[in-house]
């Protein structure tokens, strides 16, 4: 049984403002040319649950730099899945994910969980099956509500960091084990303090960031934080040595 809510390509995006929108978006430039790449068969909606994305972080990685821009954000077993589109990503994303999809979901799933268990002793064999496949899917969909809900505070994307690092506080939620993967590593080198450039190493470390700064002039520079930077002493008796040797 697998259910889909879709937060991107033909089908509905949220936009910058945060509100989800009709959209059919550019064939030429990210969808796959029906001849070329599109499955041989009717059944797209299989073809995207399954293969799209690693069909499209091929065509959207060069070299070492990969950089897809649908995002698939799925439940632990894949029975639901979110796609975002990157480049109308914003701190308000996640919040529009649970509000207009995952708790109208949870709550159409809940009403059915429901009226099956009410049902008793007059459930059919085939009403059993559904009943246990529903309760699991219930589960589910509340694990990705409450990861979503952990996330969505401090997830403020910058899409001047990039994609990956945009996307590695979200890589619990993908289930293409090497983009995982790729994430993960990108978020543990984040911890680490790899990328402290990065806008969104700042939201999440703020402290450590603002200390490099002082040290670290091009860092500084990047977080407009200039006026934290000291300039070393060295420097500053070379400086001041021009100046006496000029006079």
């Amino acid at each position: 049984m697998k259910k889909w809510s879709v937060i991107s390509g033909q089908w509905s995006v949220i936009s910058r403002q945060g509100k989800p929108t009709d959209h059919r978006p550019p064939a030429t430039d990210h969808w796959p040319p029906a001849t070329d790449h599109w499955p041989p068969t009717t059944d797209h909606r299989r073809w995207l649950q399954r293969d799209f994305f690693a069909f499209h972080l091929q065509r959207y990685s060069k070299s070492r730099r990969k950089a897809p821009i649908y995002w698939p954000l799925s439940a632990t077993s894949g029975s639901y899945t979110l796609w975002i589109y990157y480049p109308s990503l914003t701190s308000q994303t996640l919040y529009t994910a649970i509000n207009d999809f995952v708790e109208p979901k949870l709550k159409q799933v809940g009403a059915d969980v429901t009226a099956l268990r009410n049902k008793g002793a007059s459930r059919t064999r085939d009403d059993e099956k559904q009943f246990e496949a529903l309760q699991a899917f219930e589960l589910e969909l509340i694990e990705l509500r409450d990861t979503l809900l952990k996330l969505a505070p401090t997830h403020q994307p910058n899409h001047d960091d990039g994609v990956q690092i945009s996307a590695a506080p979200l890589w619990p939620l993908f289930r293409h084990k090497p983009w995982q993967k790729v994430l993960k590593d990108t978020w543990a080198k984040l911890e680490k303090g790899d990328y402290d450039w990065a806008h969104l190493a700042m939201n999440y470390w703020p402290e450590r960031v603002r200390e490099k700064c002082k040290t670290d002039k091009s860092l500084a520079i990047a977080h407009g934080l200039e006026d934290l930077y000291v300039e070393p002493e060295t420097a500053l008796k070379k400086t001041r040595g021009r100046k006496t040797k000029e006079t």
